[in-house]
């Protein structure tokens, strides 16, 4: 890999500044998921074997650059404490006298978290004053937040030019799924793009043409490729002004061989509600009042099919309404066939996505892919082809 990993540092007595993503969803000032604490747990328990002083860095929600208390990190501490099985300090800023003094007074093996770096101004501008001052309170300096990665903010993207930097375990496991799944992948390989919009996804989509052997395209934004081929979409919901950029990347995906898998037949019902009355259809088949809301068997069939003869798979976004049975039965079929493949050790599945993740874990099937992306935005620029500027950061210190 073009960084340095944990397993290239030495640790004993050293203060690692940690970047983490603890963001995580709250309700009356408790955690209601608490995955990303859990991601965070392989990163500090390699630190701590290593005898080193663990000093976690987040951001939680956008307080802009002032002290909003209800954006604290400190109703993070109970539960990520329990998480990692090990005591974990507060100290009520992320720099100045008040973490000076919580960092001087830690032990190896010690665990503490530093208050929201966002508080600070010079976070999200990435200043340098600010990332010095980040940088005095460590010797080494670890960035375990993929999911932050696409902001060149100063926890993220300066400090990793302050002091020696290193890939933590979460992020590693990300960029070598997503090494897999893009960069260096066993081919053929199969793309599915689903969800609601083309306008938020033309980027991801006019790269994906140019990079993948096969590209299945499902959800809402299917119904603006079928409308731009010619074909009646009743009510469904269609952005009907991007039909000429639809033609475009179908244009661009033939010439760089890459074959395109629009549905072949569709579900759809009047009025989306739970249990409504649908009905399969071919292509084109509906009438005005109906609304397309899932893939119908035979695409779904077909899209299987595919990835039986496919090595790599990678996956944003849902084939219908996924969220609402029975519009939910082609993202759960197509989902399950995935999991039994790369389960089975035929296929390398690698997902994500906030809606993406949601469905998975409605198929119950999150476990069985090669490996399931949290990260959201940064997944989805990644997948764009874009430079990340946290992991460039690191691949600067390579």
């Amino acid at each position: 890999m073009p960084f340095k990993t944990l397993d290239d540092a030495d640790l004993k007595g050293k203060r690692a500044l940690v970047r983490v993503d603890l963001n995580v969803p709250m309700e009356d000032g408790k955690v209601t998921d608490d995955t990303r604490l859990r991601a965070a747990k392989p990163t500090v328990d390699k630190l701590r074997a290593g005898g080193a002083k663990v000093i976690l860095l987040a951001h939680f929600d956008r307080p802009k650059g002032k002290v909003v208390p209800s954006m604290s990190l400190k109703p993070v501490v109970e539960p990520l404490s329990k998480v990692l099985g090990v005591p974990v300090a507060f100290a009520p800023d992320c720099v100045g006298q008040k973490a000076r003094d919580a960092v001087a007074a830690m032990q190896p093996g010690d665990v503490l978290l530093l208050e929201n770096v966002r508080f600070h101004e010079g976070e999200e501008a990435n200043d340098r004053k600010f990332a010095d001052a980040l940088a005095a309170n460590g010797d080494l300096y670890v960035n375990d937040a993929f999911s932050a990665a696409h902001r060149a903010h100063a926890s993220t993207e300066a400090l990793a030019h302050r002091l020696p930097a290193y890939a933590g375990e979460q992020m590693r496991l990300e960029l070598d799924a997503l090494d897999r799944a893009l960069g260096r992948p066993e081919r053929p390989v199969l793309g599915i793009v689903g969800g609601s919009k083309v306008s938020t996804k033309l980027d991801l989509l006019k790269h994906l043409v140019t990079k993948l052997d096969k590209l299945a395209i499902g959800g809402g934004m299917a119904n603006t490729f079928l409308y731009a081929q010619g074909h009646d979409v009743g009510s469904s919901y269609c952005e009907k002004d991007l039909a000429e950029t639809a033609r475009e990347i179908i244009r661009i995906a033939g010439q760089n061989n890459c074959k395109l898998f629009l549905p072949l037949d569709i579900v759809v019902a009047e009025k989306l509600a739970p249990g409504a009355p649908a009905r399969v259809r071919h292509v084109g088949s509906i009438d005005d009042e109906e609304r397309i809301l899932d893939a119908g068997p035979e695409t779904v069939e077909r899209l299987c099919r595919a990835m039986d003869n496919s090595k790599t798979l990678i996956w944003n976004g849902p084939l219908g309404v996924f969220e609402m049975p029975p519009f939910d039965k082609g993202t759960m079929d197509a989902a399950r066939h995935a999991a039994k493949l790369a389960k089975d050790g035929k296929l390398v599945a690698v997902a994500g996505g906030g809606d993406t993740v949601a469905a998975l874990n409605a198929a119950g099937v999150t476990d069985d892919f090669t490996f399931v992306s949290t990260a959201g935005g940064a997944f989805l620029e990644w997948m764009e082809g874009k430079t990340l500027p946290g992991v460039a950061a690191l691949q600067n210190q390579g």
